[in-house]
């Protein structure tokens, strides 16, 4: 979740708040470093009465490698690197392509596309919008094939200046995410 997953980004300078859009944003995200958060997630799921909660460790190394150490409530490690992502629950470890799995790649790809500020990346599988000022953004993602509209609805990323600060997904069938991150001062 990570710059999936998350990020602390170098920041020169804002850009002035009339020239504000998803081009400045995305150049200003391409200027991070590898960077770690911590994070807290609740999901809201149609078959729960309550949200799950879970809380760890985010990690993103440009422009390809995200991680997301779950801590709490139980271990559990997801690794993207470039094509391939790795769940680790329990001392066993599933693999999969991404190629071969659109569901997964879809949500992988808008928000890994966004932390690396990737703009052509992102721009192959969402529409984009933007509101707010560079103080205070909001990222607004629908993706652009039909087939992963029937999953997930939307992705809204909200950050302070170069720092993605929430995440949250919106799926079709009406589940939710959010995830709210917190720097590693470096």
């Amino acid at each position: 979740m990570i710059r999936p997953l998350v990020l602390v980004l170098g920041l020169a300078a804002s850009a002035p708040a009339a020239a504000w859009n998803v081009t400045e944003l995305f150049q200003v995200l391409a200027k991070e470093r590898p960077a770690r958060a911590t994070f807290q997630e609740r999901k809201f799921m149609a078959l729960l009465d309550r949200p799950l909660e879970s809380s760890g460790e985010l990690s993103f190394t440009p422009p390809d490698k995200m991680e997301k150490r779950t801590l709490l409530p139980r271990e559990e490690r997801v690794t993207v690197d470039a094509e391939r992502v790795t769940l680790e629950r329990a001392g066993k470890r599933h693999s999969l392509g991404l190629r071969e799995n659109p569901a997964v790649a879809v949500l992988v790809e808008g928000v890994r596309a966004t932390l690396a500020g990737d703009l052509a990346a992102l721009n192959r599988s969402y529409s984009a919008g933007l509101n707010g000022t560079p103080e205070r953004w909001r990222l607004t993602l629908r993706p652009l094939d039909p087939a992963s509209e029937r999953l997930v609805e939307r992705i809204d990323i909200d950050g302070e200046r170069a720092v993605v600060k929430v995440i949250e997904i919106r799926q079709a069938d009406g589940d939710r995410s959010l995830m709210t991150i917190t720097p590693v001062a470096r």
